[in-house]
């Protein structure tokens, strides 16, 4: 996000970032509900939230995020074998 020049300070990609992701996940563990579900929840039509997921479907982010998951997962086999 900083190297990114998009106007958001170190300090609060070192602090402010991780404190979300964290209150993501803990949402996710109290309320037993699906992250997609919260994400409805907190997005507003046209609202800045909506505007940021939009931009990180369109990119890919899910076939990333499962990628990488085949990826380590494929890599983790293959060493246990070692």
């Amino acid at each position: 996000l900083f190297k990114g020049g998009c106007g958001i300070l170190e300090y609060d990609v070192c602090v402010s970032a991780p404190s979300q992701v964290m209150g993501s996940a803990k949402m996710v563990l109290e309320t037993g509900r699906h992250p997609g579900s919260l994400k409805d929840m907190v997005t507003s039509p046209g609202g800045t939230t909506i505007a940021g997921v939009h931009s990180l479907e369109k990119s890919g982010i899910r076939a990333a995020m499962m990628d990488a998951v085949a990826a380590a997962a494929g890599r983790a086999t293959e060493l246990s074998k070692l």
